[in-house]
């Protein structure tokens, strides 16, 4: 069976990460999947939380990622443990995943012959605020019809969406996450892997829930470093 590596970037996530490493831990066999939490330098006891976690699974590694954003910790990850793996699946910390993700993932890449697969993400509000803006971003007018953002539509070949999985060969090929990136990494990557022929194919087989601010202020702070990234994905590729 092909390897495969499992990273989660992570900052601050005391709240979320002990529960998503534990189920995914538990669901993945121990000789052909290395979990990695590439961690940014979180300071509220998440760190304590990784080092247990490290010790309890022996498919579990905590990564200090000195760089802190997301496409440094993910290019890390992979330097020190995807060596000998066939695919890369990228998960977020702030979210919950049904079982047998990365099952689906794999089947699907290799069903589709894709290079990457991308998944549709449905958000999710506890209460107040949050609530809100999940009702917001569910919606057609809060997300421009996006979709990987309409969970439930077929399944289809697409430039861009939510990153779940990708072959490691096609990501080495263009040279993985652009670490001068620290939001829209995703959407630049893609990017560079259609403008090389690698092919992204959107399913319908699975999909994730994510958990969105729960203040205006990160909110808009998630949204302002978002439209920068954006600006930058669309200035360099013209």
């Amino acid at each position: 069976m092909s390897k495969t590596l499992i990273v989660i970037p992570c900052l601050n996530e005391v709240e979320h990460i002990d529960n998503l490493v534990r189920e995914m831990a538990n669901q993945i066999s121990l000789d052909n999947a290395t979990i990695v939490i590439a961690d940014g330098g979180s300071t509220d006891g998440t760190v304590q939380i990784l080092e247990k976690l490290s010790e309890d699974f022996s498919n579990v590694e905590y990564l200090h990622n000195p760089k802190r954003i997301q496409s440094a910790g993910m290019n890390l990850a992979v330097t020190t443990f995807g060596n000998d793996a066939e695919f890369l699946i990228r998960m977020d910390a702030h979210a919950d995943y049904p079982k047998n993700f990365c099952q689906i993932l794999i089947r699907e890449a290799q069903h589709k012959n894709a290079d990457s697969v991308v998944v549709a993400v449905e958000t999710i509000g506890i209460e107040g605020f949050q609530k809100a803006v999940a009702a917001a971003q569910n919606s057609k007018l809060g997300n421009g019809g996006a979709a990987h953002r309409n969970v439930g539509a077929d399944g289809e070949w697409i430039d861009h969406g939510h990153h779940a999985l990708m072959r490691l060969e096609a990501y080495r090929a263009v040279g993985g996450y652009d670490e001068s990136f620290t939001h829209n990494e995703d959407a630049e990557l893609d990017a560079r892997l259609r403008k090389a022929g690698y092919k992204i194919w959107l399913t319908d087989k699975t999909h994730h829930t994510y958990y969105p601010r729960t203040t205006a202020r990160g909110l808009f702070k998630q949204y302002y470093n978002y439209g920068y990234g954006r600006v930058r994905t669309i200035l360099k590729h013209k």
